[in-house]
């Protein structure tokens, strides 16, 4: 090799490394640059600032503390002069006749409510309401029909919300609001109230100890079994029909997945080249699995609950037609994995076709096609609770009315520990079926 070629070679490989500089250069340049174009067109195409705006911090709060307390409401009716307590402010939480809270004393013409921490509310004679906030003036108003009279300075601080109709006072040991019919005090408290026993229940404010091992509470049943009767029927979080709800919605998973693996399996072989020599079955059947599974199982829920009406069956039919285009596309390409040699083996045993594919195709892709269907009923279990709440079925349904309610948070904190524990059993029950079926666990 001469001079000339050796600084020929060098010239070329000086300009081949410089281009890759080049290109690596414009590379880490350009990259950045489409990243940052791309966020700022996320930051105005979703209205980032106007969503900051209209974003509430106070009521995010609020919302977090319902989720793991309770309120106890004392009203009084500014007309009758009724006084009324109740748990979460409904009917199957209020007290009984002669019970009150303790921390409420006094008579109807003069009753105490002591939130604590110094605050103190009075419900005085002629529709009168004093408020004793530690360091404010005490506040007094007046209901006068629709309108509210009151001692309030113009200047008022942001926890106290004032009109002639109706104010609003939020402190720290609870929430007081006034209008011209109704007074309300609300009094905050930790954990989940009446969740075992409503107040009308002989088992309420009874110990475990007292139930399992203390005298008949109640002479008509015995402790054990007239506790899991009043706990199974409590009116307050509806025990019975919050299991219901969690069956109908492993039902809709369980039938769309298998329902949809049993329709899939045939037509797999159909989609199958190896199996299905002809082009136009086969493209034919593979377009109807990308049309199916194509459109998402919530949109098929749509379509389907204006065609039969809402109803768990409804949303399992949706979850089995969109399975049915996954798993017949899954199911087709394992079977033109197969071993041919098995099938020539049982060929050779002068079986027909039909047997060739029982006893030299099954065999070899169950535990592909096992490990698929556990995998979806799993996924599919967390599908239908959202399904469930467009068809009106299963756990769903009850987390969307809780949640439209804006009032019992702490159902709504139920009910989502309630998912999650029936994820993670389906996924445990899932792999240890996996594991008996197929012989490992993940």
């Amino acid at each position: 090799m001469t001079a000339i070629d050796i600084n020929t070679d060098l010239s070329a490989a000086k300009h081949r490394a410089e281009d890759l500089f080049r290109r690596k250069r414009l590379f880490a340049l350009g990259v950045p640059s489409v990243i940052g174009a791309y966020l700022i067109y996320i930051f105005f195409a979703f209205d980032l600032p106007g969503l900051a705006q209209r974003a509430s911090l106070e009521n995010a709060i609020t919302l977090a503390a319902d989720s793991w307390s309770h309120k106890v409401h004392v009203n009084r009716d500014n007309r009758s002069g009724d006084i009324t307590y109740a748990i979460e402010g409904e009917r199957k939480g209020t007290y009984p006749d002669g019970m009150r809270p303790d921390w409420v004393s006094g008579t109807e013409g003069g009753l105490t409510i002591d939130l604590g921490a110094g605050h103190i509310v009075r419900y005085l004679p002629d529709r009168v309401t004093e408020i004793d906030v530690p360091g404010f003036q005490r506040i007094t108003v007046q209901a006068e029909g629709r309108s509210l009279a009151s001692n309030l300075p113009d200047d008022l601080p942001d926890w106290i919300s004032a009109t002639t109709r109706r104010i609003g006072i939020t402190t720290p040991e609870g929430r007081i609001t006034l209008t011209g019919s109704r007074s309300e005090v609300f009094n905050y408290f930790p954990g989940w109230e009446l969740f075992w026993f409503t107040l009308d229940s002989p088992y309420y404010g009874q110990g475990l100890t007292a139930i399992l091992f203390g005298d008949r509470i109640d002479p008509a049943r015995p402790n054990i079994a007239g506790a899991v009767s009043d706990w199974w029927n409590n009116a307050m979080w509806r025990h019975k029909d919050v299991a219901w709800a969690i069956g109908e919605t492993i039902l809709m998973a369980f039938l769309g997945t298998m329902g949809a693996a049993m329709i899939a399996l045939p037509l797999g072989f159909l989609a199958a080249k190896r199996f299905s020599p002809i082009m136009l079955v086969r493209a034919a059947t593979r377009r109807l699995f990308d049309f199916v599974r194509g459109v998402d199982a919530l949109i098929w829920t749509v379509v389907l609950a204006r065609a039969f009406g809402p109803g768990p069956l409804t949303g399992a039919l949706a979850i089995l037609i969109t399975d049915t285009g996954t798993f017949g596309k899954i199911f087709s390409e394992a079977l033109e994995n197969v071993d041919q040699r098995q099938i020539e083996g049982v060929a050779s045993t002068g079986a027909k076709p039909i047997q060739r594919y029982r006893f030299g195709v099954i065999p070899q892709v169950v535990p592909v096609l096992l490990a698929q269907i556990l995998y979806f009923l799993e996924s599919n279990t967390r599908s239908a609770t959202i399904i469930g709440a467009i068809t009106g079925g299963g756990i769903g349904l009850m987390l969307t009315q809780a949640i439209q309610t804006q009032k019992d948070w702490e159902e709504v904190a139920y009910y989502i520990v309630l998912i999650i524990a029936m994820v993670m059993f389906m996924d445990w029950f899932s792999g240890w079926l996996r594991g008996k079926l197929i012989g490992r666990n993940d």
